[in-house]
């Protein structure tokens, strides 16, 4: 009997995104994970030289946040994970040579399930917040670059994103209610 991996890898149908979970050690007081671990992700293929830790809180359900990316020469690889509540993490592929551009993959991240998002260079990123009093936590490749800091419309009827509301109005930053449309946009990537 082989030993259960200390970090389980999903690839998703668009490259280089990828499910992380690594592994819990639990016992009557609860439980204990590596949440991040350098040489665990080298194993897994994943060389990235994160060097800048990010958290947002969202006290509201239906709250959506994106979908956002940065451009060279300050683009950002990221690797999202929730601290409290549950969230609809979404990657939409930007990158213009690529078969899946204009994809996207969706994927619930909670405290609960353990679930971690690779969001590589050449994505944009967005999320809808599942609960209300969701805290996320991302690490980056590359600090917030205001001139590089670029967005897509969330409700982009091209990109067809499902974003788990059923119907409610979502909560939306002035900024993410005024991001142009995917047609419009000449992606860097």
């Amino acid at each position: 009997m082989s030993a259960q991996p200390l970090l389980d890898v999903t690839r998703t149908e668009l490259e280089g995104v990828v499910i992380l979970k690594p592994r819990r050690f639990g016992d009557g007081r609860g439980w204990f994970t590596e949440s991040f671990n350098t040489a665990r992700m080298r194993e897994a293929g994943i060389d990235l030289d994160f060097i800048q830790d990010n958290q947002s809180f969202s006290a509201d359900k239906g709250t959506v946040r994106g979908l956002h990316y940065q451009t060279p020469p300050a683009a950002q690889d990221k690797l999202v994970r929730v601290l409290a509540g549950a969230i609809l993490d979404v990657a939409v592929d930007l990158r213009r040579a690529s078969p899946t551009y204009g994809r996207h993959v969706s994927v619930e991240l909670s405290a609960e399930n353990g679930l971690q998002l690779l969001v590589p260079k050449g994505f944009a990123h967005g999320f809808s917040t599942l609960t209300p009093d969701t805290m996320v936590f991302y690490k980056v490749t590359a600090p917030y670059a205001p001139d590089c800091d670029k967005g897509i419309a969330f409700d982009d009827p091209d990109l067809k994103i499902d974003w788990g509301l059923g119907g409610e109005t979502p909560i939306l930053s002035d900024k993410d209610g005024r991001q142009p449309s995917f047609a419009s946009v000449e992606s860097p990537f």
